[in-house]
């Protein structure tokens, strides 16, 4: 379909989304933050325009995807109450609202453990929050995320886990360094548009090299 220009009541339940979503996540110190919302929501846009997407429901489901993040809440579950409660006090309607939540719940990485996006508006969303988590500044999230958790930046006696459960993915000690094995260099293959794929392709080349340093650096072998 042809994108269209959003109406005016869509730029202003963006802008009141907006507002949510900095309230919830303006303060978040493990790199789900307002900047992090921002990057996903510009990259969202861009995406979804090329793809010829619906720039409304990709917009606002990139705005509040981590405010219902399961590591943000107490569970899942609730974190979609909190998203849903705020859609219900909206102009949303019924179908938006739905296909909103859809989006959101099955957007996160899990230990590969979630259903393939269902529509093209999701894996317009998916490949922009994924995007996010590969190249410059994906490194910079995955050491302050692993800080956060209290976990070293690299420990030789802790392997990368090449097979776990969601939650052993979100409980299980492990390293920042192992991050990079267990989620972000997988996700260069688990973009959905062809749009983000070349995209994803240039700064998944970088985090390798990055990568590849570390170790040399580590070892001290590197020239």
């Amino acid at each position: 379909m042809e994108n269209k220009e959003l109406s005016a009541l869509q730029e202003q339940l963006i802008r009141e989304a907006e507002q949510f979503a900095r309230a919830e996540l303006e303060h978040d110190q493990t790199g789900h933050d307002w900047w992090h919302i921002q990057r996903v929501v510009q990259m969202t846009k861009r995406l979804a325009r090329a793809e010829n997407a619906d720039e409304f429901i990709c917009t606002v489901a990139a705005l509040l995807h981590d405010v219902a993040d399961e590591k943000l809440n107490v569970s899942k579950q609730a974190g979609q109450d909190k998203v849903s409660a705020w859609l219900s006090e909206h102009d949303f309607k019924g179908a938006d609202q739905e296909h909103i939540i859809e989006i959101i719940s099955n957007l996160s990485y899990n230990a590969g453990k979630n259903p393939p996006m269902r529509t093209l508006e999701g894996q317009v969303v998916q490949d922009a929050d994924r995007i996010d988590a590969i190249g410059a500044i994906a490194i910079a999230r995955a050491f302050l995320y692993a800080g956060v958790k209290g976990n070293p930046i690299h420990d030789p006696q802790i392997s990368p886990r090449s097979e776990m459960t969601a939650e052993q993915y979100r409980q299980e000690k492990s390293t920042g360094i192992n991050h990079f094995h267990e989620k972000l260099l997988k996700l260069n293959n688990l973009i959905n548009t062809e749009s983000a794929k070349q995209i994803a392709a240039e700064r998944h080349s970088y985090m390798e090299q990055y990568v590849e340093r570390f170790y040399r650096e580590w070892s001290g072998e590197e020239e």
